[in-house]
This record gives structure tokens, sequence and C-alpha cells, in this order.
């Protein structure tokens, strides 16, 4: 994890502002910011907040800068993708686990013969997707139908909503979360 000191130097300099000027923005002394700046202590959520609202950021949107600048690689091989489901019924197996501020879930799902996701379940999100071999009962709210190869799906996924292998056979489809759910 990159330090936080200089990153924070750098958001000061951007506003051209110095510690002192800081200090008196921020309600926190011109010691402690430079100690911070120089990564000599960690401080508090609550200092953090105030040194942040200072320079005009959210604590949420320095970090999502933070990771994001740390080096990944945006491509993915069939085995580096990290199974979160079942894998012996269902499995779930996510494409850029490990991309820094990830916004969506990108899912190769692949569901065995007979395979359900169980009772209807909710999550505040949008899901989107398209079967790509099989066939797969999909229920969203009071609406039921089966998707074959080539069929997608959107939805509000607070609707209550669940996933059936009708086909005689494995199913697959690729799916989109936003925002992530895991």
């Amino acid at each position: 994890m990159p330090k936080l000191g200089s990153k924070l130097r750098e958001l000061r300099r951007r506003r051209d502002l110095g510690v002192r000027e800081l200090a008196a923005r921020s309600g926190i002394s011109h010691s402690t910011i430079s100690l911070m700046e120089r990564d000599k202590m960690s401080p508090s959520v609550d200092t953090l907040g105030a040194v942040l609202d200072a320079l005009g950021t959210t604590l949420p949107g320095f970090f999502s800068d933070l990771q994001s600048s740390l080096p990944y690689s945006p491509f993915y091989a069939a085995e580096d993708l990290v199974e979160i489901g079942k894998a012996d019924t269902i499995s779930y197996r996510v494409v850029g686990f490990d991309h820094p501020n990830r916004q969506m879930l990108i899912l190769h799902e692949r569901y065995a013969e007979g395979a359900d996701t169980g009772e209807e379940f909710t999550h505040a999100a949008q899901e989107a997707g398209m079967v790509l071999s099989g066939k797969v009962e999909i229920t969203v709210g009071n609406q039921k139908k089966i998707l074959q190869p080539g069929d997608g799906y959107y939805f509000d996924s607070r609707l209550p909503h669940r996933f059936r292998n009708v086909h005689s056979g494995p199913s697959e489809i690729l799916s989109a979360i936003t925002p992530p759910t895991y």
C-alpha cells in the first residue's frame, strides 16, 4: 500500500497551500500535518478527515484515488479468475477481483445441471448478463423466463430474484453487477 503522506503533500501543493495555512483551515496543528506528510505518524480517521475536508476532498475520494494509482495488469488469464461460488454446483469466477477501485463486478457464472440459487434474494445493485450456453430460468419479481444462448437480462437487484439451470447439462452466464456486492 502506498504511503498516504506523499499523497497528502501532493494535494496540499496542488492547492498552493503551506503547511501552516492548511493547519489553520483544518484545525490540526502544523506539526501533526508535517508528521503525516512524512509518514511519521498514522492519523486518526477524524484527524485525516479534517485535513482532507480542508483540502476539498473526502475520505472515500482520497483512498479511491490513492488505490487507483497502484500498478496492476488489466488482463486476467482464465486461471487468474477468483472463485467465489460453490464450485461443485454454482461457480462464480470474478474478472478483475484485485483491480484497484473496482466499480463493477464481472462474473463468469457456471451452473451444474439442476443447480439453483435457492430462495429469491435481493441486494442493492443493478445486474445484467447474457447466457453463453445451456438454458437458465431467471425469476425477477413476479416475472419468470427461460433464457437461452444469446439471450440477456438487466434488472434492479433490489427486486427478489433467482437463477436456475433448466438445461440437461451445465449452463454458463457472463454477468455484470454494479456496484460490486462482493
